[in-house]
This record gives C-alpha cells, sequence and structure tokens, in this order.
C-alpha cells in the first residue's frame, strides 16, 4: 500500500504541471476573479485529473486494443484544444491592449475544454496502474486530484498576484503560456 502512495503522489506532481500551467495563466488573464471561481478552477482539474486515469485503468481492464490508437492521437488533441483557446486569449489581449480594457472572463465551456486537453494524456496513466486492484485505483486518483487541487490553486493566486503587475499584457502571456503547454505536450510525445 505504501508503494501505491508513493506512486501516486509522483505521479500526481508530474501530472499536475500541465494544470498548474494552465491555473497560473487563468490567474494572470483574470485578476479580479472571485474565490468561487478561484476554487473552480482547480476543482475541474483535479476531477479530470482523477478522471482520466481511472477511465485508462478501465480500457486496460476492458478493451486495451482499442484504447491503444487512440492514445495516439491524444497529443494532437492537446495541442488543438489548448492553441484554440490560447489563441482567443491572444486575440483578446491584442484586441484590448489599453490599461482600461476590460479582462475576458472564462467560461465554464472553455475551462472544461482546458480541463480536458491538460489531463486527456493522463488516461495513459491507467497504463501504470493498471495492476492496481480497484481499491488502490481509487485510492491513487483520489491522491491525484487532491494533489492537482492544491497545486492548481497555487497557480491560480500566483498568476493573479503576477497578473495585478503586467495588467495590460496577461491576457497575451496567458494565450502564448497555453500554446507553448499544447506545443509541449505534442512534442514531447514523439520524445519518448
Amino acid at each position: 500500500m505504501v508503494n501505491v502512495i508513493i506512486t501516486s503522489f509522483l505521479l500526481g506532481v508530474g501530472l499536475a504541471m500541465d494544470a498548474f500551467s494552465v491555473s497560473l495563466a487563468n490567474g494572470l488573464n483574470d485578476t479580479s476573479m472571485n474565490k468561487r471561481k478561484m476554487t473552480l478552477i482547480p476543482a475541474v482539474f483535479a476531477v479530470f485529473q482523477a478522471l482520466m486515469p481511472m477511465a485508462g485503468w478501465i480500457c486496460v481492464h476492458t478493451a486495451m486494443t482499442k484504447f491503444s490508437a487512440f492514445e495516439k492521437i491524444i497529443p494532437y488533441i492537446a495541442l488543438i484544444l489548448l492553441s484554440y483557446i490560447g489563441i482567443r486569449m491572444l486575440a483578446e489581449g491584442i484586441r484590448h491592449k489599453s490599461e482600461n480594457a476590460e479582462k475576458t472572463s472564462l467560461g465554464f465551456s472553455a475551462l472544461l475544454v482546458q480541463g480536458v486537453a491538460t489531463s486527456i494524456d493522463a488516461l495513459s496513466v491507467g497504463f501504470v496502474i493498471s495492476d492496481y486492484s480497484f481499491a488502490q485505483t481509487l485510492l491513487s486518483v483520489l491522491i491525484i486530484a487532491v494533489e492537482t487541487f492544491i497545486i492548481c490553486l497555487a497557480g491560480v493566486i500566483i498568476g493573479k498576484k503576477f497578473g495585478t503587475f503586467i495588467s495590460g499584457k496577461a491576457s497575451i502571456l496567458g494565450g502564448i503560456i497555453l500554446i507553448f503547454i499544447g506545443l509541449e505536450i505534442f512534442i514531447s510525445s514523439f520524445l519518448k
């Protein structure tokens, strides 16, 4: 059981890094977001970071041959989703470049897209934990979810703090970060 906890903790840190970066970008983009939204962002990422490994585990135990074909397109999906959101943020930032420009607020549907895009590679974690029992898998995804929530909450808070310093350029910077994350996921998939 200790091995499951240690492995889950390490997996959680690794999986949360993309979501942390996107949380940071969200905080940069909306420095005046309320506490409810500050909690919602990491909660959505935590849910997706837990659901994807569980879905991967289920796939390994039910339809492994079908999942392996899907695994090859995961980097493309992440690149497309994050680039789409990043380009929209970049365009908004360029359009509203003046200091008095209104910040664009992150909608729930965009947040869900971010959640999917940053966690889709976590499906492959199902292969890593495929020898776990169902109870061990539940413990693992719970640890990953809690870690992701804490790490992403820190990202939002840090983004909000720095966003006030670079207020006019925050949306542009956030868009660039999202595009970069999408490219990083895409390129690193070929280096494995």
